[in-house]
Order: structure tokens, then C-alpha cells, then sequence
């Protein structure tokens, strides 16, 4: 059964009656902070899912993977930043997780035995924000955009479980602007090795 969208002016209730408390309030104190590394992630995989039109259900964090593309294709986001939340002498250095994960089949309440890289293309986003700005996040030009398929990762990093940016670009993922995400990720689902 699918999630229901919420509103952000849904009330909260007591006994039945609606206080001044709304979800929207919620949100703005939950989620204001989007350089915190969690809600940095998920933004991320809201604006891939806003360019490759796989964002219009509620995300379910126990999917395989996070996106499913109009297209079919199933497509892994991975999020970094040179600037955190906290104070830094100076900017992270950018690495990605990419280690090989097992399946949870929520129809059986367990995982996969096998692990293995579930999607077929992943989509490395990178907020360019050297200079600490808390509006970075939501302007997309301060995104880079490298996507990568997965079989070449299964090729060159079989069992590992993270990668830097140098490492990654040593791979040729395709750099790519917020409009270009939709295209670029089609042409990376079809790559296949020999």
C-alpha cells in the first residue's frame, strides 16, 4: 500500500480536535538544516528524482535503491559536500559510499543473502559550496552531477565500499548540469562492457 502525499497544513489532533500545530511547522523545524548530512542527501535525491521524473510518490528509504526512473531505470544517488553544518578549518574532502548492499524484501521481512549493487546507474552529487552560503543547496548551479553505470563500478571497484572524487573520475562518470540528468542517465543505463 502506498504512502499518502501530506499536506503541510494537516493539523495536529487531541481527542479529535485540531491544534495550531501543523505538519508544515514540522518540516521547517525537522528539515530546515540542508547542509546536515542526511537531509543533504535526501535533497539530493529529490532533485535527481525532479529531473528524471521519478519523484512525484513519497520516498521509501527501505527501497533497494532510491530512485526509480520513468524510463525503468533504477538509479542510486550518492550526496557530498565540502562544507558541513559544523565549523571546518577547512572543506571535506568529498568521498562516496559505494559498497555492495543486500535487498530487504519487505513481503518477507528479510534481506537478500547475496549483497550486490542494486541500480543500475548511480548519480554522484557534489554541492560545490567551498565558500560557506546557507542558500548552496537549493541553487542547482552549485550542484556538479557525475553519473556512472553500474556495471563499471562492478567492473573497476567489485568489493569496494567507498570512493573519492579523484578515484571516481578516473572511471569517465559523465559531468552533467541539472537539465542534462534525464538524458545523461538513459545513455549511462544502456552502457554495457564487453
Amino acid at each position: 500500500m502506498a504512502t499518502p502525499v501530506r499536506s503541510s497544513h494537516e493539523s495536529l489532533h487531541l481527542d479529535g480536535a485540531a491544534l495550531p500545530i501543523n505538519l508544515g511547522q514540522f518540516w521547517q523545524w525537522m528539515g530546515s538544516d540542508l547542509l546536515n548530512n542526511t537531509l543533504r542527501g535526501m535533497l539530493a535525491e529529490f532533485i535527481v528524482g525532479q529531473a528524471i521524473h521519478a519523484a512525484e510518490q513519497v520516498r521509501d528509504p527501505w527501497q533497494a535503491f532510491d530512485l526509480h526512473a520513468a524510463s525503468g531505470a533504477r538509479v542510486e544517488v550518492k550526496s557530498c559536500a565540502h562544507r558541513q553544518t559544523w565549523k571546518q578549518k577547512r572543506p571535506s574532502a568529498i568521498r562516496f559510499s559505494i559498497g555492495p548492499t543486500r535487498e530487504w524484501n519487505p513481503e518477507t521481512g528479510e534481506y537478500q543473502s547475496a549483497a550486490r549493487r542494486q541500480a543500475d546507474v548511480y548519480v554522484f552529487c557534489v554541492l560545490e559550496n567551498e565558500k560557506p552560503d546557507p542558500r548552496d543547496p537549493l541553487e542547482l548551479n552549485r550542484w556538479s552531477f557525475y553519473v556512472l553505470a553500474t556495471c563499471v563500478l562492478n567492473e573497476r571497484c567489485p568489493k569496494q565500499k567507498s570512493i573519492g572524487l579523484k578515484s571516481l573520475l578516473r572511471l569517465n562518470p559523465i559531468k552533467c548540469s541539472f537539465p542534462e540528468l534525464a538524458g545523461v542517465v538513459e545513455v549511462a543505463r544502456r552502457v554495457r562492457l564487453p
